[in-house]
């Protein structure tokens, strides 16, 4: 008799818990025919899909795994895939670990923790949607330039007026580069005038003030540079009216023989002195009065795009980590702990020597959950990733939704898709239930 049953006073064999057979396995068909229909027949239909033409109708063969290895953008899914599995769980289970860690000690640890697992509450198309817009190139919009520009700026100061010009009538001419000069020589105790048009008003400084003519002085230039523009119309070209600016911040050069004598920077009202030794000199306003701001980094760019989409999934999942080391972290056994303290071992070598090695199996338990995760990364890159860049973000499961589905659909290499991820997911499953039987068995 088999193991685990037993005769009933009839003769019908029952379960040690005194259920015929019968029953055990009518309850148990509606969940087979689920299984079969939902799972078991999709993997198999998709093998046998993956051997035929675009068409179904003509037997590829290998052709269709071929092509994944062969065809760039697939080729391109794969080393993403790649990059994927290796990065984006490592990163996320680190960052668990020492979040985990840190804040087992601190009154604050729980209010923390609920702030990066927070994110997990969040969809993928939601997230996707979040980080699309804290990528935008546009300092104004995005989050991420914003705080790059304005790091950058405190290190490297920014072009103020990047589309300002003369007119024709002004005394300033072209001198090459995106530069400009004055037509004649200036003297010391006169006034120069740099009038200059081509900046938005609400592009000017903040604290730029109504332009003014400077007092005079017997040896030295001076002069004022300013937006040559009255808001709302009006005014005189080439004179200083009332509810003009001053191009505060603009340098101005004094060049004689091909040499830079003398430099100044306008004030706010945008006056300026230069020393005696720029009488005889041109006015040059150089080239980095006019240059384009620095923009910030192109995040969805195509070298950039795949490690800016793996950012947004740590921070999605971090906290995921986070939480099941935290659950390992609070039941390790203190007093080896405190054993490895008092053997005057720091708090880096009991990290180290310690809990981790402790910590190992929720840690591969950690890894091995995302890794299946990321297998299957869809909603981020898809959502991310703008149309342009999108082969170069591409992964095996975007490639099997554009391969499957739209006017140039090819199935039977989507099903090639879909039958590399599943053998790809084999290994880590094995691993999986490996460990977790070798768990069992202690």
């Amino acid at each position: 008799m088999p193991p685990g049953t037993r005769k009933s006073a009839t003769g019908t064999r029952r379960s040690v818990t005194g259920t015929r057979k019968v029953v055990a396995a009518g309850f148990l068909l509606p969940a087979l025919v689920l299984l079969g229909a939902l799972v078991v027949y999709p993997i198999g239909y998709s093998v046998y899909r993956s051997f035929f033409d675009q068409s179904g109708n003509g037997f590829a063969g290998l052709g269709n795994y071929v092509e994944i290895f062969t065809d760039d953008t697939i080729l391109t899914a794969v080393k993403n895939n790649a990059v994927w599995v290796v990065v984006a769980p490592t990163v996320a289970t680190a960052l668990g670990l020492i979040f985990a860690v840190l804040t087992e000690r601190v009154r604050w640890g729980t209010a923390f923790k609920l702030i990066v697992f927070m994110p997990m509450a969040i969809s993928m198309l939601a997230a996707g949607i979040i980080f699309r817009l804290v990528y935008e190139q546009d300092p104004d919009r995005g989050v991420a330039n914003a705080v790059w520009v304005g790091v950058h700026d405190v290190f490297s100061e920014s072009a103020g007026y990047p589309k300002a010009r003369p007119l024709d009538v002004h005394p300033l001419k072209a001198a090459g580069g995106g530069a400009f000069i004055t037509e004649e020589p200036v003297r010391a105790g006169t006034q120069v005038k740099l009038p200059l048009v081509g900046v938005a008003p609400a592009k000017m400084p903040g604290d730029a003030k109504p332009a003014t003519a400077p007092p005079t002085s017997g040896d030295q230039v001076t002069g004022t540079a300013w937006l040559d523009f009255t808001k709302g119309g009006g005014g005189t070209s080439n004179t200083i009216d009332a509810k003009e600016l001053g191009l505060k911040g603009l340098k101005v050069e004094a060049v004689k023989d091909g040499r830079v004598v003398a430099t100044a920077t306008a004030a706010a009202d945008g006056t300026f002195s230069l020393s005696k030794e720029a009488d005889g000199a041109h006015l040059r306003l150089p080239e980095s009065n006019f240059r384009e701001p620095y923009n910030g980094v192109d995040w969805l760019g195509p070298s950039l795009v795949t490690p800016a989409i793996i950012g947004s999934y740590v921070w999605m999942w971090a906290g995921f980590a986070m939480v099941l080391i935290a659950a390992g972290l609070a039941g390790l056994p203190r007093e080896l702990l405190e054993a490895a303290r008092v053997d005057g071992a720091n708090e880096w070598q009991v990290f180290r020597r310690v809990t981790v090695p402790l910590l190992a199996p929720v840690l591969a338990v950690v890894l091995v959950t995302l890794m299946i995760n990321v297998l299957k990364i869809f909603d981020l890159v898809f959502i991310i990733a703008p149309g342009s860049v999108q082969d170069d973000a591409n992964v095996l499961a975007l490639q099997l939704y554009r391969s499957s589905f739209g006017t140039d659909a090819h199935l039977g290499v989507g099903s090639a898709i879909s039958v590399l991820l599943l053998l790809l997911v084999i290994p880590v499953m094995f691993f999986n239930i490996r460990r977790i039987r070798k768990e069992a068995r202690r």
